[in-house]
């Protein structure tokens, strides 16, 4: 039996092997040629087929993205790619090898996606397309022939680099029919305005997370979930997961979360299908047109864990262009107590006084950020305000900030402030009240642990801190003015786990306004 000859190349990569600058900013190796190959493809239990290996090693100070041309002939049915790379040793407090992967095809690498068809980061170490199938991270669709790009991304190199090796196989054939893609409904009927769970950040098989959408899916209705987000890492590929796992009781939005060097945001329920691209860094000044990009899309941009300590996690584009912020993030953490306090600042920066009326402010989200068992889907939960359970209402809700945050779907409360003249204003909302008038503030909770702190924080901080009654239920009423108090929100949270440190939370409210209204003093 005839088998393919693999034909190995080696490259030792230095500044001078990076052979020409890309449009997305990284630089292309020498390509690797089947177009022009003498020898004919061989066969064997897959069929004709055809496979090269290329060698190299990056060095410290590698672009961020390294694309190695391949040059596709007609006939091909499929376009394989496995890769490893070594992980030596290193010492304490020094970064070792890590090699993201992804692929372009013969559309290009420019920014924007065009040429775009899949990534798993460093999530697996082989992958396919073609056009009736692809693994999970990339999309299905022709192999056409001209200039495909596989893109090598050196997360971290270790100080004596960092060496590959990438075997490309072509297989050919007849193309199989592509699949219509079905995407999930953007609304769930009958559903009217309601309080609504939510978690806007999951991640399944087509990222870096270890369940299928089947078991995220099971596991946010066994979590009391009404909706949630479809966020894997950079791919738009779970879009058409979802089919069959929606219903009356779940409402799929389907998203990205935007994975750059500078940071992660979530985009929130955008149109199926808009891939929105991750090659730039806070420096480049890009992210506006990507964030708009988001919008257009009808979604929304959330940075995600923003003061998250991973490599790369951290936020570094500031909060100009967003329209939420995940404060918290999966189980509390001292990076959350982080988000919290610099979400509480900028609110503080939002009332200040001006001609103009009170300034924009930016609404809180918690998302589990669950990728594997034990990670829990739905803790925490944003638990939104909206019309109906449609993708249109639930973004709005969270847009305007009529939402909670919690722990789990026990966990229900109220929040609202009164003037004892008809105004009422709730989550999200603003009364407007004479400087001086008196308003209550009213909280109640159902479901939080016996042991749970109720906290109600102004502009000025803390104002008040008191015990939950024994059965985890209760209410607290506060009394405060608007020159007192610019705006409050509450906190439940459990017992400190180190003394003289706040403890983890079980449940965070947007906050109520409090707008000084002179026309109606006294």
């Amino acid at each position: 039996m005839n088998t393919a000859r693999n034909t190995a190349m080696n490259t030792t990569v230095n500044r001078r092997g990076l052979l020409a600058a890309t449009a997305a900013g990284g630089l292309a190796l020498a390509p690797v040629n089947f177009a022009r190959a003498e020898d004919r493809p061989g066969t064997g239990p897959e069929g004709p087929h055809r496979t090269r290996t290329v060698r190299g090693t990056l060095p410290v100070g590698s672009p961020d993205y390294v694309y190695l041309p391949v040059e596709v002939p007609r006939g091909v049915a499929e376009f394989a790619v496995s890769y490893t790379y070594g992980k030596p040793p290193v010492p304490p407090g020094v970064q070792g090898n890590a090699l993201d992967i992804g692929l372009f095809d013969e559309r290009g690498t420019a920014l924007g996606g065009r040429g775009f068809r899949g990534w798993s980061g460093g999530a697996r170490t082989a992958f396919f397309v073609r056009s009736d199938a692809a693994t999970p991270g990339y999309l299905p669709g022709p192999v056409r022939p001209g200039t495909w790009h596989i893109a090598l991304a050196p997360y971290t190199v270790a100080p004596e680099g960092l060496p590959y090796e990438v075997t490309v196989t072509l297989r050919f054939g007849e193309t199989a029919p592509a699949p219509v893609p079905v995407y999930p409904p953007e609304r769930v009927r009958g559903r009217g305005r309601a309080w609504y769970r939510g978690d806007c950040h999951v991640h399944s098989v087509h990222s870096d997370g270890r369940r299928t959408p089947a078991e995220v899916a099971a596991a946010a209705r066994a979590a009391g979930l009404d909706f949630i987000n479809s966020s894997e890492h950079n791919t738009t590929s779970a879009h058409t997961a979802w089919e069959g796992l929606w219903g009356d009781d779940l409402l799929i939005l389907t998203g990205e979360e935007i994975t750059t060097r500078n940071g992660h945001v979530l985009a929130v329920g955008t149109d199926p299908g808009v891939f929105v691209d991750w090659r730039y860094r806070a420096r480049e000044n890009r992210f506006g047109r990507y964030a708009h990009q988001v919008r257009r899309a009808g979604g929304l941009v959330v940075p995600a864990h923003p003061h998250a300590t991973c490599i790369g996690c951290n936020w570094k584009f500031g909060l100009a262009e967003a329209d939420a912020v995940e404060v918290w993030n999966g189980p509390w953490t001292p990076d959350d107590e982080v988000a919290l306090a610099e979400w509480d600042n900028a609110l503080v920066a939002a009332v200040r006084n001006a001609d103009d009326g009170p300034g924009r402010w930016l609404p809180a989200m918690g998302n589990s950020d669950a990728h594997r068992e034990p990670d829990r889907v739905g803790h925490p939960q944003t638990v939104v305000l909206a019309e109906s359970l449609s993708r249109r209402a639930i973004l709005a809700g969270i847009r305007a900030g009529r939402s909670y945050l919690a722990e789990s779907a026990a966990l229900t409360l109220s929040f609202a402030a009164t003037d004892g003249r008809g105004g009422h204003a709730g989550i999200g909302e603003r009364l407007r009240a004479a400087a001086d008038a008196r308003v209550t503030v009213r909280l109640e909770v159902s479901g939080a642990a016996a042991d749970c702190t109720v906290r109600l924080v102004t502009d000025q901080g803390v104002l008040l801190t008191t015990a939950l009654p024994a059965a985890g239920a209760g209410v607290v009423e506060w009394r405060t003015t608007p020159a007192h108090a610019a705006y409050v929100r509450a906190e439940v949270r459990h017992p400190p786990a180190v003394p003289g440190l706040p403890g983890a939370f079980a449940a965070l409210t947007n906050p109520v306004f409090l707008d000084v209204a002179a026309d109606r003093a006294g």
